[in-house]
């Protein structure tokens, strides 16, 4: 399973840029040369006490003293020409010199806390939802993840492969909300979904055991009258059958990819999660039969809901069978195709799940 992350940017955790580094010693050189070639009534000099408070930005604290020091011997020998400096000055220069120091020194502090709470949070959104394996029993997987909200790993789309004694089971779906706020309904979603993969024979009872847990947060939440509410559809690969079992639970309906032609499968639909509606005993599944090159994608909404500038939506369907040979794989494709729609990616959550039985449970791969 890929997951798009986005890096942390300069100043908020990530290393300097190089040329953040040189930029005090080249201003310093080109200082220099400038006021060696001016006539001496014209002083750039003092334009190098600037250049320790730049430093505090690239540099800690022993570098910027270092230009600090540089700084004040140059204003501070007359012998050297590059000004003339008084006492107060200098002792101006100084002051910025050492306010500079500090600056560099409370800044990689922080740099090293955002660094460990970044790592803390990672870990621990991972643990949430961890990335799918490449097979899950007799079922290829591949897939993509991408959290609308800057610099998180989870966001309010889920998305799970799980074997167990009933054959494997996936689930795709998409919460109320987006972004950290909807972390904790993802987290107990998939928390349940888990148990029924082991505890339940039945696929409508995997769903009605998530509708279950929602209310029961939902009658738990301190919000009064809260309401916690989540579209999903969940599949099942039965050991030795050729066919899989979808329920649908107000979800966008998954895609068939069978060669080069698309299909969108009739799937019984179902109400959303969380409003009661499942009951002990839902419909029965659809049951579809499936070939060992066939491929079955599923998405959330912030795929198919995305829009380009003129206000189309993604043409999800008719896009797949052009970006099905990519070499990248083709939940990668749909994500870099949907980004250069949307130019630059949709403002949603975006999950992405390609699932192809293989009918070989040792893990011997076939050809598409």
């Amino acid at each position: 399973m890929r997951r798009v992350r986005e890096e942390p940017g300069w100043l908020r955790g990530a290393p300097p840029p190089r040329w953040a580094r040189l930029a005090p010693a080249v201003a310093l050189f080109v200082l220099v040369c400038a006021q060696r070639v001016t006539p001496g009534d014209v002083e750039f000099g003092y334009f190098l006490a600037g250049l320790p408070p730049v430093a505090a930005f690239a540099y800690g604290a022993a570098g910027t003293a270092v230009f600090a020091g540089v700084v004040l011997v140059l204003l501070g020998l007359p012998g050297i020409g590059i000004a003339h400096a008084r006492g107060s000055d200098l002792a101006t220069v100084a002051a910025i010199g050492l306010l500079s120091v500090v600056v560099a020194w409370v800044r990689k502090r922080r740099d090293a806390q955002l660094i460990s709470v970044r790592t803390v949070a990672e870990a621990a959104q991972l643990a949430v939802l961890p990335p799918v394996p490449e097979r899950v029993g007799q079922v290829r997987c591949s897939g993509l993840y991408r959290a609308a909200q800057r610099g998180t790993l989870v966001g309010g789309d889920l998305y799970d492969v799980r074997v167990g004694p009933f054959g494997v089971r996936a689930v795709v779906g998409d919460v109320q909300g987006h972004g950290l706020a909807a972390v904790g309904t993802v987290a107990s979603l998939l928390g349940a979904f888990r148990e029924g993969v082991l505890d339940d024979a039945e696929l409508t009872a995997v769903a009605a055991r998530l509708d279950r847990r929602l209310l029961a947060d939902a009658a738990g939440s301190a919000v009064e009258h809260a309401e916690l509410f989540a579209t999903a559809v969940l599949l099942e690969f039965p050991p030795g059958l050729d066919l899989v079992r979808i329920v649908s639970c107000g979800h966008p309906p998954p895609l068939l990819l069978r060669g080069f032609v698309v299909s969108e499968l009739d799937v019984e639909p179902g109400p959303p999660l969380g409003l009661g509606l499942a009951g002990p005993a839902p419909s029965q599944p659809t049951e579809l039969p499936v070939r060992p090159e066939d491929r079955v994608l599923l998405y959330t909404d912030g795929v198919t809901e995305a829009r380009d500038a003129a206000g189309n939506f993604y043409p999800l369907a008719a896009r797949v069978p052009v970006l099905a040979t990519d070499p990248v794989g083709l939940a990668q494709a749909v994500w870099r195709d949907l980004a250069s729609f949307t130019g630059g990616g949709p403002r949603d959550d975006v999950a992405l799940l390609v699932l192809s039985p293989d009918g070989d449970p040792d893990g011997a791969h076939r050809t598409p």
